[in-house]
């Protein structure tokens, strides 16, 4: 009001037409309402038919709902990258994609935003967020969207008298002989291999946590023939469809997706699969803190949640949501009995000890990197 009083009302110009152009000018020379909408989004996130699954299920409804463009770049996990982005002070990302036990090792050195249940969405009949999600889904930087698994797939031509039942048999090469396919990484070898000695489930961290234990799992490891150590996604599907493998380790949606999308003649076994729960965090230094929190609690809606495991089976970390998913929009699947956190493939499913990793990955990454250097120079 005081800038309005000082002003003197230029010659020739009535009075009348100034105080509307007083009052208008907010309206006039504003910027648009939608100018928000113009910021990119970056998502750093895992690619493949996993990437494919979010455009349709979360990336595309959330530009045509804000406006917004999601521009989504490759991640293969690990720390190194951001940690080098955030102490750079050039973080290019503004939500990432991860797994629990990354997430709890990034928040812990301080690579992450914290982030409050209290922006998530409640549940359709009004049940709070906090009710309506899985327990352990909120971390200090990380909110669970959804539960994935790692799991053993097959050929079927491969065996095609006896097939693989049990995570055991994976280490059977009398029976089932041929090459396998391992990720380069200690998580969930480590635990396969103990659990092929009958290692009970709720004893193998304790073992893991002894040198004793380490060594018997690296031996087993060590006892196979022909092992093709994997590090992006899409490489186990492409060795069992190509038949370079009979058997290979790897994530349920993309063994789903070469089951059904492309025809593979493929087996998942459920035994021994181990769940773990992938994440929303927001990185240090993200350039849109804000969007990046309203994309999150868009995507983690229960409509969206469902709609993600109608394209990849993946569980949805809220109960809501859990219930509402149905078919495949393309193939017609009924995608409930594919998810890991269904009861038929959750009977014998290990929970990844995520704080566990979270507090000796640097140690069991360290073991099992000089275990491997070893044996590739043997």
């Amino acid at each position: 009001m005081a800038r309005v009083e000082r002003y003197r009302r230029p010659a020739g110009v009535p009075g009348s037409t100034l105080l509307w152009l007083v009052l208008l000018w907010p309206v006039l020379f504003a910027a648009p309402a939608e100018a928000a909408s113009d910021e990119v989004l970056t998502v750093l996130s895992w690619g493949g038919a996993y990437e494919r699954a979010q455009r349709a299920a979360l990336f595309e409804p959330y530009t045509a709902s804000t406006g917004r463009r999601v521009e989504v770049v490759q991640y293969d996990g690990g720390l190194d990258g951001l940690r080098r982005a955030v102490e750079a002070g050039e973080v290019p990302w503004d939500v990432i994609d991860m797994t629990r036990s990354e997430a709890m090792a990034a928040c812990e050195e301080g690579l992450l935003r914290p982030l409050s249940p209290a922006l998530l969405a409640p549940a359709p009949d009004g049940t709070p967020a906090e009710q309506d999600f899985l327990p352990g889904s909120f971390g200090r930087c990380a909110i669970t969207h959804t539960i994935f698994a790692t799991v053993v797939a097959y050929r079927r031509d491969a065996f095609p008298g006896k097939r693989p039942t049990t995570i055991a048999d994976l280490f059977d090469q009398q029976q089932f002989p041929g090459p396998r396919a391992l990720q380069r990484t200690p998580a969930v070898n480590l635990e396969w291999a103990l659990l092929s000695y009958r290692v009970p489930r709720e004893e193998l961290y304790g073992l893991l946590s002894t040198r004793r234990g380490l060594n018997l799992a690296l031996e087993r490891l060590g006892e196979l023939d022909e092992i093709h150590w994997w590090e992006a996604g899409d490489t186990p599907p492409r060795l069992l469809a190509e038949g370079r493998v009979v058997m290979a380790s790897g994530y349920n949606g993309r063994f789903f997706d070469a089951m059904v999308n492309r025809r593979v003649p493929i087996e998942i076994l459920w035994d021994g699969q181990v769940q773990e729960h992938e994440t929303w965090t927001i990185p240090r230094g993200s350039p849109h803190p804000e969007a990046a929190r309203d994309f999150i609690r868009f995507a983690t809606t229960t409509e969206r949640l469902a709609e993600l495991a109608r394209h990849i089976p993946y569980g949805p970390a809220r109960h809501s949501a859990a219930v509402q998913v149905t078919t495949h929009p393309d193939s017609g699947v009924d995608m409930r009995l594919h998810i890991p956190t269904h009861p038929l493939n959750a009977e014998r499913a290990l929970a990844k000890d995520e704080a566990w990793y979270a507090r000796t990955l640097g140690r069991i990454n360290d073991y099992f990197g000089d275990w491997l250097a070893t044996r590739e120079g043997e």
